[in-house]
């Protein structure tokens, strides 16, 4: 293991600083002492590779973390594939080619738990990486995410870069997305049973069996451990980070009911796609590391749901990346 690397009085640059993720290491870096970069689509955009380069040639940060994606779930995927493939593969190179230009010292290359074959053994370890076909729900993201981990590894080995990727789970918290056409599966199970609670509705339809299994990971905890690994991992191997515990829709679906004070019954609609039918990380890598998550489910649940409650925020439009917030106006808190 490397010598522990401190980032007190470092530049470093949140990619992505709106969204779940970056505005997560946004409030994870604050008592770090170290100096922030940030910059707004309308100041830079990321798929543009001149005003990328101009930029991070400008503020010569000394630490990425690239945290920038355009995301979604499964309707969002198969509505913009060309989006979802385009922007997330100009936003890896752009910034990966840009950090190489301008000596960035380390940079943390945020990937995904579908870049895995869709029927890969369970747990999934960072090995079964391009042995098989992925999931068609999501195979554009995830090109996309395989392009831009392996971009990390080939710089490693052509130009000696220290950039490394690390592959998380399904992620939830504060600052995700209740956008209801690009939404993932937690904010859009909050959402529709929040709503389906005020209205008095007596059921809701979840999509799909309920039977597929599903880790998910608080986004603050993901901060840490991204935090954790840019100080303590040097690898060319991804690194997964989740839980290493898994449930099936179902129970999050009720685990949500409960947290928002839903009584009514769940209707699972089978007709509707389920995706793959289980992801659970192998987490012994960064277990062996030293670090391992510590929000329970449920509380982070009832954390995320009264983060929404208070904060509200602005409608998000179809195709939005993952800063979109419905606006849950004060009628509904």
């Amino acid at each position: 293991m490397p010598t522990a690397m401190r980032l007190e009085n470092k530049r470093v640059y949140i990619a992505g600083h709106t969204g779940l993720v970056g505005s997560a290491l946004v409030r994870r870096l604050a008592g770090e002492g170290c100096d922030i970069l940030t910059v707004t689509h309308r100041e830079c955009d990321l798929t543009r590779q001149r005003e990328v380069e101009a930029w991070m040639a400008d503020m010569k940060p000394e630490y990425v973390f690239l945290a920038a994606a355009k995301v979604g779930g499964i309707l969002a995927n198969d509505t913009y594939p060309a989006q979802f493939l385009y922007d997330n593969l100009a936003i890896a190179t752009n910034i990966i080619h840009a950090a190489h230009r301008v000596g960035v010292k380390k940079l943390l290359f945020l990937g995904s738990s579908c870049i895995y074959p869709k029927f890969a053994e369970q747990p999934m370890r960072e090995e079964t990486l391009l042995t098989g076909a992925l999931e068609p729900t999501n195979e554009w993201y995830a090109i996309a995410k395989i392009a831009g981990l392996k971009l990390c590894q080939a710089y490693r080995r052509q130009y000696g870069c220290d950039f490394i990727s690390a592959m998380p789970t399904n992620l939830y918290g504060p600052g995700d997305n209740f956008n209801e056409h690009t939404s993932h599966v937690v904010p859009a199970l909050l959402r529709k049973i929040h709503d389906a609670k005020l209205s008095g509705a007596e059921e809701v339809e979840v999509w799909g069996t309920g039977t597929p299994r599903r880790e998910f990971l608080y986004v603050d905890d993901l901060a840490d451990a991204l935090l954790f690994l840019m100080a303590h991992y040097s690898g060319e191997s991804p690194v997964n980070v989740g839980t290493g515990e898994d449930i099936t829709i179902r129970e999050l679906a009720e685990a949500i009911a409960r947290v928002v004070g839903y009584h009514g019954s769940l209707r699972f609609n089978a007709e509707k796609p389920d995706g793959t039918p289980r992801k659970l990380l192998d987490i012994s890598r960064i277990k062996a590391l030293g670090w391992a998550a510590t929000m329970p489910l449920e509380d982070g649940l009832r954390a995320t749901y009264e983060w929404v409650r208070t904060q509200g925020g602005s409608r998000g439009r179809p195709g939005d990346a993952a800063s979109s917030l419905v606006g849950w106006s004060a009628a509904h808190r």
